[in-house]
């Protein structure tokens, strides 16, 4: 009994020693963190191209090369659009602040006082000068880090190394999950199991589902803005998209940055009318339609959890925090729903005579 009590705590000490040092190499995680969710997002699709007589290597070959072009197309596409979206943004700056001096403080009553109102003129002309100096920055910075050695090689082995990680982690999944199945002891061995595959249910259901919704989302309002004729509807409506997957994160940043862009551009409150119609659909088809549709209620993280989880995963981890935060909370209440079942038939909770 003593020996297998030492051989138990040599064991777990060697689990707390892995996880320390997985906190420690944080910053190169990662490629691997991106690559790994990308294999596991495409694997069904590898699997489905097996059963259809392809092998794997093929199959994997096929999943990654419509993956990488769809991206490139999506970044050739977007990139342009967004940046031309920011430049009209900040050309009309000055259009916007003399309209909120003029218009919007007096009619809130503040008083600007004598000497401290702003000219439009100097602001547009300061601003076009800042335009231009921000640009020769942007290439001294660029040119600094081409110059540095070690900055240019860590950025050019972390872009390279997703699509490598994801390559070859895709093609040798089913390898690993069969490694990993070896490696459980014999005895928990059906438990286990069941955890694993209720746990990949959940994550399936939040990474694609919760993926669709975000872009789901993007659309929407991307359009719904674009349609009520706001100038910055893409680079709003697609922000928005993007923090969808904290609980009302996008709805809130979105309908603000809305407002207050339409607010500027048509200096009139009649406009906002259509932008809170569009935010509106957004949010009833995302409760009543996308969310049910396409992530379903098998997650069970209250919006509570998961605001808590992502502040915590990038406390402890930072930016590679935040992107395990929300599929390894969902898989931590799988195991705390099999841990209230357990507590729940233990005898400590039932009472001594009860079952």
């Amino acid at each position: 009994m003593t020996e297998h009590r030492a051989e138990t705590l040599i064991w777990i000490s060697a689990g707390i020693a892995l996880l320390i040092l997985l906190w420690l190499l944080t910053p190169i995680l990662l490629p691997f963190v991106l690559g790994a969710a990308l294999a596991y997002l495409g694997d069904p699709i590898v699997d489905r191209l097996e059963r259809w007589r392809m092998s794997r290597t093929t199959g994997v070959t096929v999943v990654f090369t419509v993956i990488t072009l769809g991206t490139l197309l999506v970044t050739a596409l977007l990139i342009p659009l967004l940046q031309q979206q920011v430049q009209v943004f900040l050309q009309r700056v000055p259009e916007y602040l003399q309209w909120a001096q003029d218009v919007v403080l007096p009619a809130v009553g503040v008083q600007i006082p004598e000497g401290g109102r702003i000219d439009a003129d100097s602001l547009r002309n300061l601003v076009k000068e800042n335009w231009e100096q921000a640009g020769s920055i942007v290439r001294e910075i660029l040119l600094h880090a081409t110059r540095s050695t070690g900055t240019l090689l860590t950025l050019v082995v972390n872009v390279l190394m997703v699509p490598v990680v994801t390559f070859y982690l895709l093609r040798d999944w089913d390898r690993l999950l069969a490694w990993l199945d070896a490696m459980i002891p014999r005895r928990m061995i059906g438990k286990v199991r069941e955890i694993a595959r209720e746990t990949d249910a959940v994550l399936a259901a939040f990474l694609r589902g919760q993926l669709a919704v975000m872009a789901s989302l993007a659309v929407i309002y991307t359009t719904g803005l674009w349609l009520a004729g706001l100038d910055l509807a893409l680079l709003i409506g697609i922000g928005a998209g993007l923090v969808s997957f904290v609980p009302y994160l996008g709805l809130f940043v979105g309908l603000t940055a809305a407002v207050i862009a339409m607010l500027f551009q048509e200096q009139a409150l009649l406009p906002v009318i259509w932008v809170l119609l569009v935010f509106g659909i957004g949010q009833i088809l995302e409760t009543a339609v996308l969310t049910p549709l396409l992530v379903g209620d098998r997650i069970g993280l209250h919006p509570v959890a998961v605001i808590f989880a992502i502040l915590a995963g990038g406390q402890l981890f930072g930016f590679v925090g935040v992107l395990l935060a929300l599929p390894a909370s969902a898989g931590i209440a799988v195991l705390l729903r099999h841990t209230k079942q357990r507590w729940l038939h233990s005898p400590l909770y039932a009472g001594p005579g009860e079952d």
